[in-house]
């Protein structure tokens, strides 16, 4: 798989019928490696090693209704008291990060209202604050690394 912009991670791989899949430890299996899997699973461990978000609080590839239409986010980070803190779109790395994969994940977020935004390609990280009062978001360096609110 192409190296990403990321830290090297350990994963587990498992070839059956001519596919390769990756140990989702979220998901607690395995799926097929693709090229956003790839970069998936490298926001995970990211998540899990750089951040110490807990495994507990992270939530990979589940439906959501928006506008009656079934979609499907790519990750959400949790916060103890069950809103949503974060929300990370993903995309392959050949696909480029655009104004329309910002309103792609701004549009999930009018269900979700995670307060953080990840769009990653996993060559280019973008992170945002979300400003629910003024109706936008603010660009950071990088995300916040988890601590408890009190």
């Amino acid at each position: 798989m192409q190296q990403l912009n990321f830290p090297p991670y350990n994963f587990r791989f498992k070839n059956s019928e001519n596919k390769i899949s990756i140990f989702d430890e979220i998901r607690k299996k395995f799926v097929v490696l693709t090229p956003e899997e790839w970069v998936r699973q490298n926001v995970v461990k990211f998540l899990l090693e750089e951040k110490k978000y807990p495994k507990s609080h992270i939530n990979v590839e589940k439906l959501i209704k928006i506008n009656d239409l079934s979609k499907r986010y790519d990750i959400v980070v949790f916060e103890p008291n069950g809103k949503i803190f974060l929300l990370i779109e993903c995309k392959a790395p050949e696909i480029k990060i655009t104004q329309q994969t910002f309103d792609q994940i701004a549009r999930y977020n009018l269900v979700l209202n995670a307060s953080y935004l990840m769009v990653t390609n996993g060559l280019n990280h973008y992170f945002c604050q979300m400003d629910f009062e003024k109706e936008k978001y603010n660009f950071l360096q990088e995300l916040p690394n988890y601590k408890i609110n009190n």
